[in-house]
Formats: C-alpha cells, structure tokens, sequence
C-alpha cells in the first residue's frame, strides 16, 4: 500500500491514531503539572501594570459582587445593568478588564472564533470590530469599551485578588475578603473567574534550575524581547529562545520569535492541527446592511453547524464549519444508496479533513522530515484546533529547529538549557507556551476556598462529584452563582455560553432584588435531578471533543481513566443547543421552578406569593 493509500484506508489511520495517542499516555494525568505557587509564583505576576494602585481597604456593602473581569464579569454586568441593578462590584486581579486578554499580549495573539460572533454584545455598544479575527490589543480595547458602555467601572476594584468567601447564615451576606484586606458584604456574588486564567506550568524535573531568563505566555517579557503585540522583537537578535508547547498560543508568537531570535527552539510534545486562517478586514458595505438582531443569528448558525446540525447556509464560512460541510457530503452520498452509518460518516468525514491539514504541513514545510513531525494524527477536536498562515512556513527558516519528543515531553531542565533524549540544548530564555489549568480542581482554580452555609467548604461538599442545579447554583451556598462549562454545556465560542448564562442569572437575581427576596436557595430535589441527568446524558459530544480514542489534552482528563464523579463535572451531555433552550423553557414557565426564595420577613423560611 503506498502512502496516498494508507491516507485513505480508515483500519491504517484508526492505528496510527492508537499508536500516536498511547505513546502519549501518561500515568500522572493532571499531576504533570506544578501549581503556580511557592517558588513559582512570579509566573503570575502581572507585568503590565505601569503603577500599583495605593488604597485603604474597603468595608461596605453591595448587592452583587461580580468576580473576574473578563468576558464572563462584563457580560454578567451588562445584563444586571440591563436589569436595573446599580449596586455591583467587579473584583479583578488584573489592572483592568480583559480577562484573558488582559494577559494574553504575545505577539500575534488574536482569537480563533470570528469576532462577529466573538465579541459579545456588538449589537448593544454599536460596534464592529476592525476583521474577521480580532487582534488580542482590539479585543482588549473593546473590554474597556464594554466597562464604559454599562458604567461597570464604577466600584470596579482592579489589581485585587478574592482570598476567601463566606457565607453569614445571620446576615444572610457573603463576606468576601481580599488581599488588600477589604471585607465586602454581598447579597448574591457571581463567580466570572472564567476557565483561562490560571497559567500552567509542565512538572519537568528541574523546572526551578534554569539559570537564564524565563516567563509564560501569559505574562509576556516585553523588557526582555523588546517589540509588542506586532512583533519586532529587536532585544532577541543574540539570544538562543526556547518555546516549550505547541498550542495556540505557541503557534501565534512562534512566528515572531523566528523573525527576531538568533536560534528558536520549538519543544512539541504533540502536533497541533494548523488550519487556513484567512483573515480579512471587515467589508463596510456587508457591515451597514446587516438587520437588528445579526449577531445572535451569526452565533446559533455556528454553534447549530459546530454541534453537528445542519443549516440553511453556513454565515461564518471557516475552518470549524468546514468539517461539518465534509459530513453533510459524506452523509449524502451515505443516502444515496440508503445505507447510512452515522458514525462511520463522521469518521470518514473526519479522515478527510485531518488529511487536508496533513497534506497542508507538506506543501508549506520544506523538509519532508519536519513535515513529518508536524503532522497531527489524531481526529479533529481531540484537541482544540487552530487557525494561523505564518505558523508551518517558519520552519522552513536556518535559525528555527523542531525539537520533537515524540510524545514524551522535555526529560529535563538544567542550569543552561532542556534536554530531549539526551541531548541539552542550551539557551538563554525558556517561554513556558503551556495554556492555563482546566482539569483542576474548580477551587484551586479560583485560588480561594468558598465556605457555604453552616460553614461546610465547597470543597466538601464535591469531594464526591460536582452536585448544581444548570451548573449555576449549588444547594448549600445560597446566592452565588457559577459560570462556567461544567454541568452547563460545551461550546466552542465560549462568548455564546457566557450570553446564555449571563442572561439566566440576571433574570434570577433581578427577580430577587424586585421582591425584596432574602435568599435564593437550591432544592435538594433539584439538584439530585440535574445531576442525575448529567450522569445520564453522559459525555454526549465531549465524548468525540477528547474521548478515551483521543490524544491525551485537557478534553478528556489528559487521557486518563476520570475518577468516581468527575462524569458529574462533564458538561450536559444533550449538547449546548438542548441546554439553551432547557434555560428558556425554564424561564418563560416563569415559576423559578427547583429554587426556595426567603424573604427578607421571613428569613427563616417560606417562599414569595404567588
């Protein structure tokens, strides 16, 4: 069988995949990586902050204090403006809003979902961002630009981290605590922390060894690289760079770094699937004739083609919807001749885009042995793909070197460099290109505890498996919402759940304040039956986004077997669409059913007139 053939056979590639991921498979899972404390803990440290804000503490009370002030805090703080809520806070531990891109400043950094559909609330502000992928610098402009639009500014405590949260059964308050010694009181607190925002760190020995320069992503050295987001980095030109990881934030600065670095070194434990990016500015005309109303169409006609349901037209047009078209062919050709295996179509489908990105590594890489080792093969959404034209070319540069472990990961880290089967290779700063802690537990995550209710610990309370009601409230901690993708759905603009979710949680909470309700309390009823509905659900179509056949990565728990439970921090396994309108159907019954309402009169019991 020549090699073009093997492309095709589904028995050869179904091997290469088994072989490819089980070289990878590794007993500690989510222990291979260090906590970002301790010894570690400058990988944090914010190094855009050009003065540190200089206050006393607070003591005083809100309404709603709003943790996080990314995409998740600001969309929660517009629908609460939108609901007449005046009194919030928004705690953030960055000197601004951005979230995520607050940190992420690397060069090339810029997202992967188009931002037509991307950056929530265009409508509403009245703005249209300047391409069809924004650049992180716009993105961050726009987080601004949204904290000015809904006045969330005001009572904003930036450069603030929550060191705590508990819940005053007598006040029926939350205390949350800072480390700037503040001490605020909350009626209800919502939880933005958001999925992306604790960097991660590989437990290579030796990692505290290196004797040169080193930073992650995240907090990215322009002191020592010189340049900005656009590049020219003029401070590499005599330095020997390493990157460790070849994810999506390696592939965007990676380019960069071979421009201006005197030697790369590109460490890859696992390919990456590189798509086509195509980027393009924004056509005035097609912007000015869209109707009210575009931007929510433009989301659910992607997360209808991504979730594998086909539509009348496809609005986004890129390389996550492509796979869906390669489906719907493959599934008509299935019906013609009426015999229609709907896993079989998926997985031919499948062979036929990962081929399509294997075949792109050759016609831009030109040695054929680097080529060889940049090739994915895994299926398509083992691992979250990514989009970019400058990426593979950059290899083809003399001052640029793959260094491939073939799955293993660096064996080492020393005084002077990283060693890869027994090869050190010296250099004079190490980039930690290693994404941000998913599969951890959610309060390590979140960096504080939350005592609930009779002072038990969330902790406590799912040590044997997340237990919510929608993934939002979780009976025990009365008044405080979660946002986030377990027990809610899997998106993959995750702009599009913080809508939905946003939009719950205000209708909740502005019900509350409306009636001069006390506490917003889960049933346990309501509770054992959502989490029993997760637990039948199952992995639904997390099951194909990193399934036990897949790569290991953080969808599916680093390839190891999930612990008793953890199936209860699985996203709702009907798929984002079923959930939505699981959340509408609730609401639009208008009786809050699952929750318990205390008034302020009645604060230790009964509920709201009917």
């Amino acid at each position: 069988m020549n090699p073009k053939e093997a492309l095709l056979d589904p028995d050869v590639m179904r091997e290469r995949y088994r072989v490819e991921r089980d070289k990878r498979l590794r007993v500690d899972g989510n222990d291979q990586y260090v906590d970002v404390v301790g010894p570690f803990a400058h990988y944090t440290d914010d190094p855009y902050i050009e003065s540190g804000i200089d206050r006393p503490p607070l003591v005083d009370e809100v309404d709603v204090v709003i943790i996080g002030g990314g995409f998740g805090g600001l969309q929660m703080g517009a629908r609460l403006r939108d609901a007449g809520v005046e009194d919030l806070r928004i705690i953030e531990k960055g000197g601004d809003f951005g979230g995520t891109w607050y940190w992420n400043r690397y060069p090339g950094a810029q997202c992967d979902i188009e931002s037509y559909i991307y950056l929530p609330l265009l409508e509403e502000v009245g703005y249209m961002p300047r391409e069809k992928y924004s650049h992180a610098r716009e993105i961050l402009d726009y987080s601004q630009r949204l904290g000015r639009h809904y006045r969330l500014y005001d009572g904003a405590l930036f450069q603030t981290e929550v060191t705590g949260m508990s819940w005053d059964d007598q006040l029926s308050r939350w205390i949350v605590d800072t480390n700037r010694g503040d001490s605020l009181r909350a009626r209800f607190v919502a939880m933005a922390n958001g999925p992306l925002n604790r960097p991660k760190l590989p437990g290579i020995p030796g990692l505290g060894d290196f004797a040169g320069h080193s930073f992650h992503t995240s907090r990215w050295d322009y002191e020592y690289t010189g340049g900005g987001p656009d590049g020219d980095l003029d401070r590499l030109a005599d330095k020997r760079v390493a990157v460790i990881g070849t994810g999506a934030s390696a592939i965007q600065c990676v380019p960069f770094l071979g421009e201006a670095a005197e030697h790369l070194y590109v460490f890859q434990r696992t390919p990456s699937s590189v798509d086509v990016r195509g980027n393009q500015p924004t056509e005035p005309g097609w912007a000015a004739g869209l109707d009210p109303g575009w931007q929510k169409q433009r989301m659910e006609n992607f997360n209808g083609l991504v979730s594998g349901l086909p539509q009348p037209e496809d609005l986004v047009d890129d390389g996550w919807t492509d796979l869906i078209g390669k489906m719907i062919r493959r599934f008509r050709e299935a019906s013609a001749d009426g015999s229609v295996d709907i896993p079989e179509v998926m997985e031919l489908a499948n062979f036929d885009k990962m081929n399509e990105i294997r075949s792109r590594v050759d016609d831009l890489v030109e040695d054929p042995e680097v080529a060889e080792k940049l090739k994915p093969y895994y299926q398509m959404f083992c691992k979250r793909p990514t989009f970019n034209d400058e990426y593979l070319p950059t290899f083809n540069r003399p001052n640029v070197e793959l260094v491939d472990t073939d799955g293993k990961g660096v064996d080492r880290i020393t005084e002077r460099g990283l060693v890869v089967a027994g090869v050190e290779h010296e250099v004079d700063c190490m980039i930690f290109a290693t994404g941000f802690e998913v599969g951890t537990p959610y309060v390590r995550r979140a960096g504080y505890e939350i005592l609930g209710s009779r002072g038990r610990t969330l902790s406590e309370k799912w040590t044997d498996g997340m237990a919510t009601l929608h993934g939002m409230q979780s009976r025990g901690f009365p008044n405080c919402f979660f946002m986030q993708i377990s027990q809610t759905a899997f998106t993959a603009n995750f702009p599009h759940l913080l809508e939905e979710l946003t939009t719950h949680l205000s209708h909740i909470i502005g019900h509350a304040l409306d009636r001069g309700i006390s506490t917003i309390e889960v049933s346990q009823d309501a509770e054992d039956a959502w989490v029993a509905t997760i637990r039948e659900k199952g992995l639904g179509a997390m099951g194909a986004l990193g399934g036990a056949d897949c790569t290991p990565g953080y969808y599916n728990n680093e390839g190891q077997a999930r612990e008793p439970g953890s199936i209860q921090a699985a996203p709702y396994g009907g798929g984002s669409i079923e959930f939505f309108r699981i959340l509408q159907q609730w609401r639009d019954d208008g009786d809050f059913a699952g929750l318990e309402f205390t008034h302020s009169s009645t604060k230790d019991g009964g509920r709201p007139p009917e």
